[in-house]
């Protein structure tokens, strides 16, 4: 079982190329880096699991250019969104954005997205809230045909081009994965008809096994294989304290990977603590190397 890490990238956070050598020379697999572009302010939205939202996300760098130092200092670790916001980007900039890092890096980008939650901050970088489903869908097709036809074009509702030349390519041949997260009914058909994977928060093994299972049967259905999606979870890593039995749990439940992640735990990284907090959880990789 692979481990990755959620690390929010702020000013606070410092050098990010400092934290990602110290996350690969531990032997984590991957580096998750989240996006909010904004956060408007006095925004009404109920914040997902309640109570208020924590200052952090206010101060979030880019994404991509996190990865991007994170890349330059490293061989090996995978680079990946925890989650990036599709509806709130520009399809063709992000089309390049995105190959042009999986080109620098040889081919270790992954792309976690979502469709958002906070409505205010979806309407404001210029999607419809109600739409921003459609848009993601959408800017993930466009993606992919940027990423490997030569002359890309795209139709859709939301997003349209005609055929432009989009380069660099991706070193990988298809694009870079990109996986869905979420856990409603909705999402888990999205994932089986159109993504690449699987990336929600995992509270439950026996529930997300029966989530996975769904996927799977309906990806069937749809006429794709289920084994070539990728499950991955982000798991609350109990300040070190996952055990072998819970990973293990986890795997046999169909993931393939866990993302330490939980809000205090990413609080205390984005307010100046990164590295103590990714040496604490540092055991769990050994952990999930023996299960």
């Amino acid at each position: 079982m692979e481990i990755g890490i959620l690390v929010p990238a702020t000013s606070d956070t410092k050098n990010i190329a400092d934290i990602a050598q110290r996350v690969e020379s531990l032997g984590f697999e991957s580096l998750w880096i989240p996006e909010h572009p904004v956060i408007p302010v006095g925004f009404k939205t109920e914040v997902p699991g309640g109570g208020t939202l924590p200052r952090h996300y206010n101060r979030w760098a880019d994404p991509f250019v996190a990865l991007t130092m994170a890349a330059a200092v490293t061989s090996r670790l995978k680079l990946a969104t925890g989650i990036c916001l599709f509806p709130e980007r520009e399809p063709l900039i992000t089309a390049k954005v995105i190959a042009s890092l999986d080109m620098y890096s040889d081919g270790r980008v992954m792309i976690g997205v979502g469709a958002g939650w906070l409505r205010e901050e979806t309407e404001v970088m210029g999607t419809s809230f109600r739409l921003r489903w459609r848009r993601l869908r959408e800017t993930t097709e466009a993606l992919r045909l940027c990423w490997t036809q030569e002359e890309p074009s795209y139709q859709g509702e939301m997003v349209q081009f005609p055929p432009v030349y989009c380069d660099p390519k991706p070193v990988q041949p298809s694009g870079p994965p990109i996986f869905l997260s979420g856990h409603v009914p909705k999402a888990l058909e999205r994932v089986a008809r159109t993504y690449d994977g699987w990336c929600p928060l995992a509270f439950d093994p026996a529930d997300y096994k029966a989530k996975v299972n769904t996927i799977r049967e309906l990806t069937r259905e749809a006429g794709r294989d289920p084994d070539d999606l990728q499950m991955s979870a982000f798991v609350d890593p109990k300040d070190g304290g996952l055990s072998a039995d819970e990973l293990a749990a986890f795997r046999d439940a169909g993931a393939s990977r866990i993302v330490l992640f939980s809000q205090p735990f990413a609080k205390e990284i984005a307010e100046g603590n990164p590295l103590g907090c990714i040496d604490r959880v540092a055991p769990i990789v050994e952990r999930a190397q023996a299960v």
